[in-house]
């Protein structure tokens, strides 16, 4: 994945065929020690083709994937939210007797 983000930063930067040394001089700038095969097999995979298409191409993978919906899942988060409300304000009511204004009554 650091591999095609380098390649993509690389990309927006003005190169418009990113080498080995390009993806490298990027991963290294963030601490990275890039996996030469990785990134030699990534340029293999995309050599020849438009970054463009390749991007609109995953995008229709990933559209026909499907994901989680809503489900019961937020439903569970949602209470749990009101949850958290309840005791935030049951804890401000709860001052233990002690008046904490200014008034000087």
């Amino acid at each position: 994945m650091r591999v095609l983000g380098a390649y993509m930063l690389a990309v927006l930067g003005g190169t418009e065929k990113p080498t080995e040394e390009d993806i490298t001089k990027i991963l290294d700038s963030i601490g990275e020690k890039p996996d030469g095969e990785r990134v030699k097999l990534f340029l293999s995979q995309i050599e020849g083709k438009d970054l463009k298409d390749v991007i609109e191409a995953g995008s229709k993978k990933l559209g026909t994937m499907g994901g989680p919906a809503g489900g019961p899942g937020a439903t569970a988060d949602g209470a749990a939210g009101e949850e958290k409300k309840e005791e935030k304000k049951e804890e401000e009511e709860d001052d233990g007797g002690i008046d904490f204004s200014d008034d000087d009554e």
